[in-house]
């Protein structure tokens, strides 16, 4: 047998795996790197979290990723930043290794999401002559392999699409493996660029999921046009200082997203600078303040997670909302979600045993981990061989 499919036979037949998931969402900011230590699958599934790192994008390279996600791209740079991406990537986790006193003999699988450059499913594209699902993420699996020489699981997402589903979120099928309490309705939010989050019932029904609009892809985009040299708000403190203005926030409202049956799906291709910037021109609202356009994205999330949340939930609307991404660390987002939803009980994800920053990257270890697995519901992704 080729030396290289003996090895990946050997890691799919091993008890446990040592792997490191990658995720680099739709916040642009950097990539997190979870080393974690899989024992068993499905539901006798075990993860320890051995290390983890969250290591910031240079301006420069994330200024070239958010060019890359526009409509008039060029497909050299498309071509040029797929290789790219994966070889920083691969010299970022070699980097991490060598910080933690490991090498790369030590881990038996990479699980890496990629970079989504445009994400679109069937009711955002809408074109007459292809009635199916679409998305791209660039980094390519094959070169991580080759760079690090560690067995690599990539493109999880264009697997989900091939089988006619929407490529996104994914986030259920770990989910449900990692924190499913029984009794207990619980909800995973994800806070990144895009909010999304699963409902695990409380009477142990199916897990069910949808993405609910942008999160922090817009705010951050004002922090940077506003503030230079911030690429966030920290804490949510500037959105703290704001009011919501009512008119724009109506007019942000009434995209026919939010009409749309759940569960949907959605990206920073459709809730852009272009559609915050032609929503204030309807609006008159060029001119207003920072903190108040702040103030009134954040209405603008937690009014969409409620909408969704009530639509999965029954009155009083009553969950664990357990929280994870860069919203996570965001007070005030966290205020106004409490707010909307006070029946709720609102923790960090940390609270379930994964930190929340870490819990993006640790759900692609754990589908890679089911997939070498055998697991029929959650083979998804390529595999990259090292040699």
């Amino acid at each position: 047998m080729n030396p290289q499919l003996a090895r990946l036979a050997a890691v799919a037949a091993q008890p446990s795996r040592r792997i490191i998931g990658l995720m680099s969402g739709t916040s642009l900011d950097g990539l997190d790197v979870a080393l974690c230590h899989c024992t068993g699958h499905g539901a006798s599934l075990q993860v320890v979290l051995e290390q983890f790192a969250m290591v910031p994008y240079e301006a420069d390279f994330q200024q070239r990723l958010r060019a890359i996600s526009q409509p008039t791209v060029q497909l050299e740079d498309v071509v040029v930043l797929n290789a790219e991406v994966a070889r920083r990537h691969a010299e970022l986790v070699l980097a991490c290794l060598a910080r933690w006193g490991l090498a790369p003999a030590d881990v038996d699988v990479l699980a890496s999401h990629g970079q989504t450059i445009w994400h679109a499913p069937r009711h955002q594209h809408g074109r007459a002559d292809f009635a199916h699902h679409a998305t791209l993420q660039i980094g390519d699996g094959d070169h991580l392999a080759r760079l690090t020489g560690i067995l690599t699981l990539s493109d999880f997402r264009q697997k989900h699409v091939a089988a006619g589903y929407e490529g996104a979120p994914l986030a259920p099928f770990a989910d449900e493996l990692l924190f499913r309490k029984a009794g207990v309705n619980r909800l995973l939010l994800n806070l990144g660029g895009i909010a999304n989050f699963t409902l695990l019932p409380a009477d142990g029904g199916p897990a069910q999921a949808t993405d609910t609009g942008p999160a922090n892809t817009l705010l951050d985009y004002v922090v940077r046009q506003h503030y230079p040299g911030q690429p966030y708000d920290a804490g949510g403190r500037r959105a703290a200082q704001g009011q919501p203005h009512a008119g724009l926030l109506a007019a942000l409202r009434s995209h026919p997203f939010f009409r749309e049956p759940f569960p949907k799906t959605t990206g920073p291709e459709l809730f852009s600078p272009a559609y915050l910037a032609e929503n204030q021109r309807q609006t008159n609202t060029e001119s207003l303040a920072a903190p108040d356009l702040l103030a009134t994205l954040v209405e603008l999330t937690a009014s969409a997670v409620a909408q969704a949340v009530r639509h999965y939930l029954g009155p009083p609307y009553a969950a664990e909302l357990l929280v994870s991404g860069g919203g996570a660390h965001n007070a005030t987002l966290l205020a106004a979600l409490a707010r909307y939803l006070p029946a709720s009980r609102l923790l960090s994800t940390a609270a379930a045993g994964v930190p929340p920053d870490a819990k993006e990257a640790v759900l692609f270890a754990v589908l890679a981990n089911e997939t070498l697995a055998g697991n029929s519901t959650l083979g998804l992704g390529k595999i990259s061989l090292p040699g």
